[in-house]
């Protein structure tokens, strides 16, 4: 629909909420120390904190610092249907600010940082709400702190908050199931610093902004928190389109981060999407994750042509087996390599998530991982370990196992159950491993530089198994220390 169209349907919105006063709403995302916290869509919402503990790992953290370095998107939503409603919005990181009601957004991570903050605005004379993942699934971590806990996408429930309701307790919150009839998250109150984001294809910042196209995921991967909160729907490409077309004119040359989990699940959905890019003239670029084999050349190339930057996409395990044990499909690796040199062809930046600590993984299992993730070829990677989030089902299976009593470990980087073989400590080993292993070869800095074709030549190739082996030699002390798998 145009634009025009959508915001006559925003005019009818706005008349619900006829009849009362006007209040100032306090949006909560409040800032962390500690680590590198993202989170929002993030685990499906619970979020996760990426602490560094060696030179590996702090420089994946401050490249984390800008890389990421976006505001949360259910901020951008419920900030417009508060300000469509006609209320004043304030956003806040962590400054106590004055207001009629504060709505925070809860993580797994910072929750004990998010109650603090809650009850000193309580004793300020606010009422308090939590919203978020977390506030959903353990609503029991925030009931004391506030005034309610709202469970559920939140934005059912702050409609009727805006229309002058109020609640008290736990709150259920329908997720709405017509996307389209949603305003548009507005970024123009998020008074932030977190826009600014490293450009991928020229020196300097750019403007970016994350998005929503779906909700959920359709898949039924164990340990995945992103469909535990309600069923899978997706946007029209009319109602994208508008928010894109909007977007470019608010800001020269956006970059969209769009976050869901498997955006081009529907082929034709996605053609009709980069066609609308083009045919509007849109001057942009985006980001998004997916399965890999949801993609084909014609669709990447398709995409390629819109704007699209970098896929990320999972891989979770080398092994087939361990795969089917958690309910994910497995990719063939020839696809996926074919995938991976179509997009160094086109300049689309790829990167492959893993996760170590499934129930069959040895310490030799994930080293056979990090090898292949070297030799995928990808351009970043992203290595986490397992975590039973609150909810899910792999959360049901692992309970018996679980030892961590301090909800904030569950950051996706602990292990937080009596693992068969790891302990946590051979568990973060072997996660420190997996980037230095990846990103200190000498091929990678050729691929960072832009010089991605010269890095098979055989030179490099000897130079990166030169790098292997020297590694190899400095883990050895606690390699050696392994126990046998077999």
């Amino acid at each position: 629909m145009p634009i025009a169209q959508h915001r006559t349907d925003l005019k009818t919105f706005n008349q619900n909420f006829e009849g009362f006063s006007m209040q100032t709403i306090v949006l909560a995302d409040l800032k962390v120390k500690g680590g590198f916290v993202n989170k929002d869509t993030v685990a499906g919402g619970y979020g996760s904190r990426f602490r560094a503990d060696s030179v590996m790992t702090r420089l994946a953290k401050n490249i984390r610092c800008v890389f990421q370095n976006l505001p949360s998107i259910q901020i951008g939503y419920l900030a417009a249907i508060f300000a469509q409603a006609g209320h004043k919005v304030v956003y806040t990181r962590g400054e106590q600010v004055n207001g009629d009601l504060a709505l925070v957004l809860t993580s797994i991570v910072d929750y004990k940082n998010e109650r603090l903050w809650a009850q000193q605005a309580r004793q300020r004379g606010m009422r308090v709400g939590f919203f978020g993942t977390t506030a959903t699934h353990m609503p029991e971590l925030f009931a004391d702190a506030g005034d309610f806990v709202i469970c559920g996408e939140p934005e059912s429930a702050c409609i009727s908050l805006a229309a002058g309701q109020n609640f008290d307790g736990p709150v259920l919150s329908k997720a709405i199931d017509d996307l389209d009839s949603l305003p548009f998250p507005r970024w123009d109150l998020i008074k932030s610093k977190r826009f600014g984001y490293a450009n991928r294809g020229r020196a300097g910042l750019t403007r970016a902004v994350p998005m929503l196209t779906s909700r959920s995921c359709p898949e039924h991967c164990t340990y995945c928190p992103h469909r535990i909160t309600a069923n899978f729907r997706a946007r029209s490409p009319e109602s994208v389109l508008d928010e894109l077309t909007e977007l470019c004119s608010l800001y020269k040359e956006p970059h969209v981060v769009i976050r869901d989990p498997l955006f081009t699940l529907d082929r034709a959905r996605c053609f009709s999407i980069a066609e609308g890019i083009r045919t509007r003239g849109l001057r942009l670029s985006f980001e998004c994750e997916t399965r890999m084999d949801d993609l084909d050349e014609d669709l990447i190339r398709s995409l390629h042509a819109a704007g699209l930057r970098e896929i990320g996409f999972g891989v979770e395990s080398v092994e087939p087996a361990t795969l089917k044990r958690v309910a994910r499909r497995f990719i063939p690796h020839e696809h996926m390599r074919n995938m991976v040199a179509l997009c160094w062809e086109l300049g689309i930046s790829t990167t492959a998530f893993y996760v170590f600590g499934f129930l069959q993984d040895t310490e030799e299992s994930i080293e056979a991982t990090i090898r292949f993730a070297c030799e995928l070829d990808t351009t970043r990677a992203n290595f986490k370990i397992l975590t039973p989030y609150p909810g899910t089902p792999l959360y049901k299976q692992l309970k018996p196992l679980v030892f961590q009593t301090d909800w904030e470990q569950f950051d996706g980087y602990t292990l937080n159950f009596n693992h068969p073989v790891l302990t946590p400590r051979r568990a973060r080993l072997m996660l420190g491993m997996a980037y230095s292993r990846f990103f200190f070869r000498p091929s990678q800095l050729l691929d960072l530089l832009g010089l991605h074709k010269y890095s098979r030549i055989p030179l490099l190739q000897r130079a990166d198994a030169w790098s292997w082996r020297r590694q190899d030699y400095f883990d050895r002390p606690w390699v050696s220390q392994r126990k046998s798998s077999i």
